[in-house]
């Protein structure tokens, strides 16, 4: 990871022992509540969005629990002329507190609590362009996620959903989205500004550890 930027210690996962900057991700037979369970790219909701994530398979079930992953390039580029326009000139706030914070769901009503940690620190909002430039290759990208997008800039909550449920609907058509099945010693390395992700939750009574590290990148425009 090192080799591709600096990595990003994150706030919220528990670290493998002996080292902070690898994230644990695991869900035990008894448990019902994974981890990414939600279309997401990871960080929308810092200043500097993550530059990538590195995913890797330590103990995986014989069948279930792959992850889903969709592009952004191709979910902006099937979009009409007209809607482009009119997404040009918006912005998009994101946050983690309804995540990872004291009153979430997840934590307060599922069995997360001690998986994720630390939502005392979860007082993270930033606002994007709903439509990126990637910084890198210079196309464009769908840049808002149904689990960290709150609502559009300037508008109220009830306002924005209707935007953003089409767009959410019309970002995970088949076309655009790839499956990865996972085997020990598997690895994924994906760029957080051009896609989406989602963990399967299909496996249970089996149990499923990935160790993840995520790469600090820059501000978006």
């Amino acid at each position: 990871a090192r080799q591709f930027g600096k990595i990003n210690v994150n706030r919220f996962f528990k670290a493998l022992d002996g080292y902070p900057e690898i994230a644990t991700v695991t869900k035990d037979p008894n448990q019902k509540s994974n981890i990414g369970g939600l279309w997401h790219t990871d960080h929308s909701y810092d200043a500097e969005p993550a530059k990538g994530s590195l995913l890797y398979a330590r103990e995986v079930p014989e069948v279930g629990g792959d992850t889903m992953f969709s592009s952004m390039y191709a979910a902006y580029d099937a979009l009409s002329d007209g809607l482009k326009r009119t997404l040009a000139g918006l912005k998009a706030v994101h946050s983690s507190r309804h995540v990872f914070g004291a009153s979430s769901r997840a934590l307060t009503e599922g069995d997360l609590k001690g998986r994720l940690l630390n939502p005392e620190l979860a007082t993270q909002d930033s606002v994007h362009p709903v439509v990126i430039t990637h910084p890198e290759t210079g196309r464009k990208a769908l840049y808002v996620n149904p689990n960290f997008t709150v609502r559009i800039e300037g508008w109220t909550e009830e306002e924005s959903a209707a935007l953003l449920d089409y767009l959410y609907r019309h970002a995970v058509r088949p076309e655009f989205t790839c499956r990865f099945r996972w085997q020990v010693g598997s690895l994924a390395f994906w760029d957080n500004r051009s896609t989406w992700h989602l963990a399967l939750n299909d496996y249970h009574g089996n149990r499923r550890e990935m160790h993840r590290i995520t790469l600090d990148g820059t501000a978006l425009s």
